[in-house]
């Protein structure tokens, strides 16, 4: 099993520790039981559920006994982590928000970030892998699909048994999704032929099914767009070759190739020209997974740089003494926690049925940045044991780079929140501060 180390308890999967706090006769997703307060769209948190606890503490388990020791291997071998995906489908993680029918383990989003986290916090390119199948596959099939295709596409990914990938972005268009160059030409009234490259996809050579965009009505530009599911075996299909690329090294990163691909319409996820609104909602729940990633990243580093500083003497003194590195540790601290909340937040609107898209814009931006940052000062702790691979600081470094890029860049983050803040603002009258009166 998972999460054997000498003195270690077995991890329980997440299935089997939800069913210990359901109590009997409830159905569905489990209650947050989240002590919330709202102020004007402001959430202040008291505790953690208790199932999300125990999923916490699952998660951390298995990232301490199974994915320390792997992590530098995997990252300096560019190594799929393919057992310890297995084992995170043993534990109910790869399909973790899927309810229990399709294969998945019916818990909160709010437990997801919280698990996601800790599992990247363990090993990054682990946690990428957890994430594209959990935010970027299953989400969109579980909420636009009909019931053959959840049974045939969602069922095997929740349960781990297959993973998925999302193909979006292109050789020619990577913020401006809208753009996309990749056709579905219709053949006959029961199929279409798909034509066209996506490019920078994450689990591309593991995945055997891909969601697919396609313009299916170019006079329509973004609401021409469908979302189709395909998988990796059809004739026509073919990869690119691995991306050699600077950091989450162990999840694949390539092309897909789509050359007279024949696709059944059986197969055509949502309505045709949904697939815009359908990429853009599933981002919406993405971001939430990239924000755990990044704090789980910014969370080791700060692990690492804690440590490190209170063993190493310098003055005749362990320099966690002097104030430059305490400043940096409180630092590093504060960014952490910030963007924690944020993404509980977004995680818990989001379970609410709430619009979340500038709570997640937001928690990505800062996860993003408190990941580049806190790696960063963790470097500038170890000092020169910080720029080899000795230590795992570079190599966090490394890792957190890539959460300001994907899923939409700190740019498009700050679009996006300003956009959703100037459409709230237009809805309300804001009240300004009377100016003091002048003095005759």
């Amino acid at each position: 099993g998972s999460c054997q180390a000498a003195n270690a308890e077995p991890c329980v999967p997440a299935r089997m520790l939800l069913s210990t706090v359901r109590s009997p006769g409830r159905v569905g997703r489990p209650h947050l039981r989240l002590l919330a307060a709202r102020t004007r769209g402001m959430l202040t948190f008291d505790r953690l559920p208790e199932e999300v606890v125990m999923v916490r503490d699952m998660a951390r388990q298995f990232a301490e006994t199974e994915l320390y020791p792997i992590a530098g291997d995997v990252d300096a071998q560019h190594a799929y982590p393919t057992k310890a995906v297995a084992q995170l489908a043993d534990l109910g993680l790869m399909g973790i928000m899927v309810p229990e029918a399709y294969g998945g383990a019916d818990m909160s989003s709010l437990a997801y970030a919280v698990a996601l986290e800790e599992v990247s916090r363990g090993c990054a390119s682990t946690g990428v892998v957890m994430s594209a199948n959990n935010s970027l596959y299953c989400a969109p099939v579980l909420k636009y699909g009909t019931e053959e295709q959840k049974v045939e596409f969602l069922t095997p990914y929740a349960k781990g048994e297959k993973v998925g990938c999302f193909g979006l972005s292109e050789p020619g268009n990577g913020s401006d999704a809208g753009a996309a160059s990749t056709t579905a030409v219709e053949d006959g009234p029961d199929h279409f032929f798909l034509n066209g490259t996506k490019a920078w996809i994450t689990n591309a050579h593991e995945a055997s099914c891909a969601v697919v965009f396609a313009t299916t009505d170019k006079s329509m530009k973004h609401k021409g767009i469908s979302a189709f599911i395909v998988p990796t075996d059809s004739p026509g299909f073919s990869l690119g070759a691995k991306e050699d690329k600077l950091g989450i090294r162990g999840s694949s990163t390539a092309n897909l190739i789509l050359d007279n691909v024949r696709v059944p319409r059986s197969q055509l996820l949502g309505k045709p020209g949904e697939g815009f609104k359908i990429a853009m909602t599933t981002l919406d729940g993405g971001r939430i997974g990239i924000a755990a990633q990044a704090i789980g990243i910014a969370q080791a580093a700060l692990d690492v740089a804690t440590k490190y500083a209170t063993e190493r003497k310098a003055f005749g003194a362990p320099i966690s003494s002097l104030y430059a590195i305490q400043h940096k540790l409180s630092m590093m601290a504060c960014s952490i926690e910030a963007a924690r909340l944020l993404n509980w937040r977004a995680a818990v609107m989001k379970d609410a049925g709430e619009d979340f898209t500038k709570e997640a814009a937001m928690a990505k931006l800062m996860g993003s940045e408190a990941a580049t940052m806190c790696a960063h000062q963790c470097i500038q702790v170890l000092g020169g044991m910080g720029y080899v691979s000795d230590m795992p600081a570079e190599r966090f470094y490394r890792d957190a780079r890539i959460t300001e890029i994907y899923e939409g860049t700190s740019e498009v983050q700050h679009l996006v929140i300003a956009g959703k803040l100037l459409k709230e603002a237009a809805k309300v009258d804001i009240p300004m501060p009377a100016a003091p009166k002048k003095k005759h």
